[in-house]
């Protein structure tokens, strides 16, 4: 069984991916395109856990046997480690293609975590869970992990900060991760300055819980019949996440950068009701033709996505002409082509959609030719 809706929906959210990436290098950006800058949860706030949830789905599917009548070999093992090394050294790639186009691997500075690294782990732990625990044994286990990260961020003290420290640098997760990451090998970025990490070691315990959630879902989906009552369902389970996660922020901040438990339910929420929409269109009411788009940019969604990140580190560490003062290849082509018309904010997003469409364009091509890039 082939979840088109699904498609639909990684392709959503890599087509946002894309977008937030684009739009986020300019420094005139619309705040909804923007995420949060510590507190409080945007629209581009979204995206990240959208794909965690997605590949929990996709995980339902593609190891119910083994989860259902098979016990997994142990070329089941090796094809998810082989999978989470891959999008961990994707991710390591992405980190060292540093100056002028040139891969520069400095082991002694290069950042460890990432996007695609945080994929990769939650992937493996949840997949581990998944074929290891029964049914009530991982729901048990995932409300332990949001329980106890909280506990931990809000009780446990951190030496020279004390405990609820909810900042950069004196959250226990950035403790943590200062424990066992060098400080060179952290991220340096976003005030972060190599004292944490918004993608770190620590808060990917809790994101692994997005991964569970998206399979959960999907082993409900398929013990259900196509027809409204499912999509009611997933929208009713939606709302019932958007309202604890948004309870439970009032005492444990909604926080994408700490990946906080409230943060992953409230983001479940919206999860859920994305898919309710895309499986009722879809799957229910087969009304198909507005996602065709959507579905192309699904089936290639790493390639498409560690492609389009390449793009844009090109077009940064790149410069047009020559000097101290000459301006990278994506501040000439922001400045000259879009924002000269169009305005500083506008220009940022036109540029973006362009971006989108172009990497929708290089999807057709590869769909037409079923190129198929699995991970």
């Amino acid at each position: 069984m082939r979840l088109t809706s699904l498609d639909v929906f990684r392709g959503i959210t890599i087509a946002g991916m894309i977008l937030v990436n684009m739009v986020g290098v300019a420094d005139d950006v619309y705040p909804p395109l923007a995420h949060a800058d510590w507190n409080g949860c945007t629209p581009t706030d979204l995206v990240f856990p959208f794909f965690l949830f997605i590949i929990g789905v996709a995980m339902s599917f593609s190891l119910s046997k083994y989860t259902e009548n098979n016990k997994p070999t142990k070329a089941v093992y090796w094809r998810i480690l082989r999978r989470a090394a891959i999008l961990f050294g994707l991710g390591l790639l992405l980190n060292g293609f540093w100056n002028q186009g040139i891969w520069t691997f400095d082991l002694n500075s290069i950042r460890i975590m990432g996007v695609l690294q945080r994929i990769s782990l939650t992937y493996l732990f949840a997949s581990l869970i998944v074929l290891n625990l029964p049914r009530r044994g991982q729901w048990i286990l995932a409300a332990v992990i949001l329980i106890g990260y909280w506990l931990a961020l809000m009780y446990v003290s951190v030496p020279d900060y004390g405990a609820g420290v909810l900042t950069r640098e004196g959250n226990f997760g950035a403790y943590i991760d200062r424990l066992i990451i060098p400080k060179v090998h952290l991220y340096k970025g976003d005030r972060f300055n190599f004292m944490g990490d918004p993608e770190g070691l620590f808060s990917t315990i809790p994101a692994i819980v997005n991964v569970l959630a998206g399979y959960f879902t999907g082993k409900w989906i398929r013990s259900q019949s196509v027809q409204s009552r499912t999509s009611i369902g997933l929208a009713l389970f939606g709302i019932g996440c958007l309202i604890v996660g948004w309870a439970w922020g009032w005492t444990f901040p909604i926080n994408k950068k700490l990946w906080t438990s409230s943060y992953v339910i409230f983001t479940t929420g919206w999860a859920l009701l994305l898919l309710a929409t895309c499986y009722e269109l879809i799957e229910v009411r087969l009304i198909r033709r507005w996602s065709k788009p959507f579905e192309i940019l699904g089936l290639n969604a790493i390639a498409l996505f560690v492609a389009s990140v390449l793009l844009i580190k090109i077009l940064v560490r790149t410069s047009i002409g020559s000097g101290e003062n000459a301006p990278s290849t994506y501040n000439w082509i922001y400045q000259n082509i879009f924002a000269s018309w169009a305005g500083a904010l506008n220009g940022s997003l036109i540029f973006a959609i362009l971006t989108v469409l172009l990497w929708l364009a290089v999807g057709i091509v590869m769909y037409r030719q079923h190129w198929f890039i699995k991970v």
